[in-house]
Parts: C-alpha cells; structure tokens; sequence
C-alpha cells in the first residue's frame, strides 16, 4: 500500500482542501485492507497490459469528465499501473475529483476486464452515485456509500460506457451463468439489452469472487442471494455476496442510465419496489429503504 494506507469514504487525518471515499480508519478502498501486492512482473496475472489498463480507466474518463466539468468541477484519472497495490480509491482536492487506479488489482488472476472497469466505475460512482451517502465527518459527506457506489456503477456506469459495444457478440464469447442469463431475458426484451445486462452482471461475479476470496470464501452465486436485512442502511463495505446482488440489481433496474440519480434522495434514478419492480431495488443485506420506496 502507499503509505500503508488505502481509502474509500472519508479520513479522519485531512486537511481542508483534501477529502477522501474511505472508512474512518482510513484503511479501506475498493476493496478492505489487505497485504495483497502483485507487480507488473508477476507471472500469475489475468494478462492484463499498461495500454489495456489505460484504455478501460479511459472509457469511464470520456463519459464522465464531460459531466463532471458542467458541475463545475475536473475528473482526474490517477494511473498507477506501477503499483501492486490490490484496491483502488476515490479522493478530492478542491475541485479536483480523482479516482485512483492502481495495476495490482488490474492484474489479479480473479479480475476480468469488465470486472476491472466496474471498479473504475465504482470510484467514480462515490463521486456521482449519489444518496445514499456516507454519514457526516467534520461536515464533510460527499461520498456515496460503498453500496451506492457499486449499485452506481452497475445500474448506471456501466451501462453509458457499454451500451454502444456489439454486447451481443462479446457476451457470445463468455460463459454467462445460467440465472444471470434467465432473469436478464426476463427483464430485458431486445438482443442488445440482454447481453448488456449479462454483461455487467458477470463482471459483478468476478469482483464478488475476488472479494469472497480475500475474506476466504470465493464462492458466491446468482441463486444464492444474501438474506440477511439490515435495520439501518450500512455505509462500509457488505459482503461479497451482498456486493454481487447489488451489482446485479444495478443490471436488472431498466432505468435509463440517462435519468439521474439525486444527492438528496435515493429514489431518484432508481428501481423501487413501490413503483412494482421485484428485481432491480437496492439489496437489502446493506440498505434500509425508507416506508416511500416499499
């Protein structure tokens, strides 16, 4: 780690110009603190290279500098292919909103590259996710919720920066889990839209398998969502399995990518259950949704 510290909601040691997506102890990022390092040497890698690296960080860049800028502010992608580091994390200094990439995780042997971009997106969605957010320190909560973010980058990110591919000959290449597959067709009617949703529904696999596999488990499915309900909506990191069901609900929520979600309430943009939707709402194993949205 940099430092020996890696972050993802906001830090108890910053100054007033300075803020950070992390936990309170400044230990975490995208992922919990962990020792995990692996170099641009190591020979057991995904196979990832610096200019694919650069080239997925870059997507999420060009969709949404450009939103970024209009609310008066300036994205900053911070590279670090260099770097083992096995997390990623989101941070501002002044108008200067910055997620930071780092190589280690690129490269781990769990992480495809669609799993990889949900990252970048996950980064991004601290900054743009919107409520629910992280709970005040010093005044200062600017940051979606770990849970936010992940919900973000499936339900919205994902979707602008991937819709224009040829998602149906891409995910004819991938092995698609049969469940991820069956509720996608059941969402989603043309050909494009449900590969899309496969899509980003198995890159949610692969960072629920790495993160399974740190806490010692990396076995998590589609037909075994978290059943445990939270009695207030939780700011930190859930589960691996929990974190895969809100990834997949992001994919199952048919709400445009385009309908923005809101930094006041969490029903802006998004599927609720009082508005009918049986897939696609926020788990609950992390959120607490409030008596408007059931």
């Amino acid at each position: 780690m940099k430092n020996g510290i890696l972050i993802s909601a906001l830090t108890l040691t910053f100054s007033l110009s300075q803020a950070f997506a992390c936990d309170i102890n400044g230990k975490t990022g995208f992922m919990p603190e962990n020792k995990l390092n692996i170099s641009k040497d190591d020979k057991e890698t995904n196979g990832m290279t610096k200019e694919k690296f650069e080239a997925i960080v870059n997507r999420v860049y060009l969709a949404y500098s450009p939103i970024i800028s209009a609310k008066g502010a300036t994205l900053e992608m911070d590279n670090n292919w260099d770097d083992g580091t096995v997390n990623a994390y989101a941070n501002r200094t002044g108008s200067t909103w910055h997620v930071n990439m780092f190589g280690g995780l690129a490269r781990h042997p769990l992480v495809t590259d669609d799993g990889f971009l949900l990252v970048v997106c996950h980064e991004t969605g601290h900054h743009l996710g919107g409520a629910p957010k992280m709970g005040s320190i010093f005044g200062n909560n600017w940051a979606s919720n770990e849970g936010q973010a992940d919900y973000f980058g499936s339900l919205k990110c994902m979707k602008r920066v991937l819709e224009k591919d040829d998602n149906q000959a891409i995910v004819a290449k991938m092995t698609i889990d049969p469940d991820a597959k069956s509720k996608c067709e059941m969402v989603y009617k043309s050909g494009d839209e449900v590969a899309l949703c496969e899509r980003i529904a198995m890159a949610g696999k692969s960072l629920a398998q790495l993160l399974g596999d740190l806490g010692g488990n990396s076995i998590v499915a589609f037909n075994t969502p978290d059943q445990s309900v939270v009695k207030k909506t939780f700011d930190a990191h859930p589960q691996a399995q929990c974190r895969m069901d809100t990834y997949f609900s992001g994919s199952l929520c048919d709400k445009a990518y385009s309908e923005d979600v809101s930094d006041k309430s969490p029903i802006d943009g998004t599927c609720i259950k009082k508005d009918g939707y049986a897939v696609g709402p926020r788990p609950l194993c992390w959120y607490k949704p409030s008596a408007s949205e059931i």
